[in-house]
C-alpha cells in the first residue's frame, strides 16, 4: 500500500502553508532523511525531509500551491516491491490523526493539530539480539541532542519507525520541563481561543478611491492574529526613560577601532547587552503569567525585532547574560542574515523571554510597542539625538535616545518595570560596567 507524505506542522502557530518547491520528482528514489520539499510557513521557508525510503508515485499538490492544509496528502511514496499499479484507488484522503510522513529539519515543534504519538498502537523495533532500533536520522538527531533512550520510545512511523513526533512526545514526558511547557504553552493560546479571528475584519470600503489589492501571506495573518490578540488580551502599561548615549558611542568606538575583522558592534548590541544584564539585576522582569503560575525565566533569551520582507520575525539571542558584546553581535548578524534570507529554523525564533524593537535606525523618536505574547515585556528604542539637557545646573547638549517598555500588569507590576528601567539607564550611559 502506497505510504502518504503528508503536510507537515512546522511551527505551533501553523495550520496551513505554501509548499513552495519540490525537491523530488514522480519516479525518484529517495531514502529516509532525504530533504523532499520547501515549506512557507507562516515565519519562514523551512526544507522537509522523506521519513521512510521509496519511490515517489505520485505527485498530488503542485510546486507553489498555496494554503496546503497541515496533514493533508501532498505526495504518495511507493515501497519497496511496489509498482506503478499499486497507486490505482490509492486513498489520498486527509490523514486527521494518521501520522504524517515528512519532517522538518531538527526541533521544528509540531502544531496544536499535529496528531499525538499515541494515536498510533504500532511498537517499536524490537532490539534485543543487537537489532537496530528503526528510527530517522532526524529522530536519531533529536534524541542524541535531548539524552532520549530510542530503545524506549514506541514509534508511530511506517512499520513502526521512530519519527520525531515520537521523540519529541518522550523528551515532554520529563516532569519539571513539561510543566514550565505546558503553563506557556497554555498562556500563549488561550488568548487565541477568546480573541475573534484576525480575517474577519471586512471593513466599509465605500467612496475608497482606486487601490491595488495586495493579498494577505502567511506572516502577514499570523502577525496581524498574534499582535490583535495581545492588544485585546494582555493589559499593557508603559514606562519611558531618556539614556544618554555620548558614553556609549565613544566605548563603541574604542572596541570597534581594537576589535578583529569581520567584528563591528553596534548600538542594538549594547542595547541587547543592556537588557540582559537589566534582567539579571531585576529578574521579575523577565517573567511570563499563566493561569495557574507566574513563570520567572531563569535566562535571559532576547527576542529581536528584525524587519524582513512582508512582515516581521524575532530571532532569539539564547542565553544573551552570559554573552559578551561581540558574540551577541556576531550571532545577531548571522541571525538577521537568516532571518532576511527566509532561513531560519523554528528553534531561532521560538521561546524568548523578553522582546527589545529598535527603530532608532530610521529616525523614530519614540513609540511604544504592542507585547509578543506568552512574555510579559517589550522594550521599544528611538533613534539617539542631540537634546539639550541640564547638566550641574547648566545647559549642555547630549545625545539622548528615549526606550519605552511595554509590560503585561498581570505579570509585571509598574515599580518593578521601573527597577527594570532605572538598571538599564543606569547600564546605557555606564557602558563600561556592561565589560566587567
Amino acid at each position: 500500500m502506497p505510504v502518504k507524505v503528508l503536510m507537515p506542522a512546522l511551527s505551533p502557530t501553523m495550520t496551513e502553508g505554501t509548499l513552495a518547491k519540490w525537491h523530488v520528482k514522480e519516479g525518484d528514489t529517495v531514502e529516509s532523511g532525504d530533504v523532499i520539499a520547501e515549506i512557507e510557513t507562516d515565519k519562514a521557508t523551512m526544507e522537509v525531509e522523506a521519513v521512510d525510503e521509496g519511490k515517489i508515485g505520485k505527485i498530488l499538490v503542485a510546486e507553489g500551491s498555496e494554503g496546503v492544509a497541515v496533514n493533508e496528502v501532498i505526495a504518495l511514496l511507493l515501497e519497496e516491491g511496489e509498482d506503478d499499479s499499486a497507486l490505482e484507488g490509492a486513498d489520498t484522503s486527509a490523514a486527521g490523526t494518521a501520522p504524517a510522513t515528512a519532517e522538518a529539519p531538527a526541533e521544528a515543534a509540531p502544531a496544536p493539530s499535529a496528531a499525538p504519538a499515541a494515536a498510533s498502537s504500532v511498537p517499536a523495533a524490537p532490539v534485543s539480539g543487537g537489532e537496530r532500533v528503526k528510527a530517522s536520522p532526524l529522530a536519531r538527531r533529536i534524541a542524541a541532542n535531548e539524552g532520549v533512550d530510542l530503545a524506549a520510545v514506541t514509534g508511530s512511523g511506517p512499520r513502526g519507525r521512530i519519527v520525531k513526533r515520537d521523540v519529541e512526545a518522550a523528551k515532554s514526558a520529563k516532569p519539571a520541563a513539561a510543566a514550565a511547557a505546558q503553563a506557556a504553552q497554555a498562556a500563549s493560546s488561550a488568548p487565541a481561543a477568546a480573541a475573534p479571528a484576525a480575517s474577519g475584519w471586512n471593513p466599509d470600503l465605500t467612496g475608497l478611491p482606486e487601490y491595488e489589492e495586495i493579498p494577505n501571506s502567511g506572516m502577514r495573518k499570523t502577525i496581524a492574529r498574534r499582535l490583535t490578540e495581545s492588544k485585546q488580551q494582555v493589559p499593557h502599561f508603559y514606562l519611558t526613560v531618556d539614556c544618554e548615549l555620548d558614553n556609549l558611542l565613544a566605548t563603541r568606538k574604542q572596541l570597534n577601532d581594537k576589535a578583529g575583522e569581520g567584528v563591528k558592534i553596534s548600538v542594538n548590541d549594547f542595547i541587547i547587552r543592556a537588557v540582559s544584564l537589566a534582567l539579571k539585576k531585576v529578574p521579575a522582569a523577565n517573567s511570563i503569567w499563566t493561569d495557574k503560575a507566574t513563570l520567572q525565566c531563569k535566562k535571559q533569551d532576547i527576542s529581536v525585532a528584525v524587519a524582513i520582507e512582508g512582515g516581521l520575525i524575532t530571532p532569539v539571542v539564547r542565553d544573551a547574560g552570559s554573552k559578551g558584546l561581540a558574540e551577541i553581535s556576531t550571532e545577531m548578524k548571522t541571525l538577521a542574515g537568516k532571518a532576511r534570507d527566509g532561513k531560519l529554523m523554528p528553534e531561532d525564533y521560538q521561546g524568548g523571554t523578553f522582546s527589545v524593537s529598535n527603530l532608532g535606525m530610521f529616525g523614530i523618536k519614540e513609540f511604544s510597542a504592542i507585547i509578543n505574547p506568552p512574555q510579559g515585556c517589550i522594550l521599544a528604542v528611538g533613534a539617539g539625538e542631540q537634546r539639550p539637557v541640564v547638566k550641574d545646573g547648566a545647559l549642555a547638549i547630549a545625545t539622548v535616545m528615549s526606550c519605552t517598555l511595554s509590560v503585561d500588569h498581570r505579570a509585571v507590576d509598574g515599580a518593578v518595570g521601573a527597577q527594570f528601567m532605572a538598571e538599564f539607564k543606569k547600564l546605557i550611559e555606564d557602558p563600561l560596567s556592561m565589560l566587567l
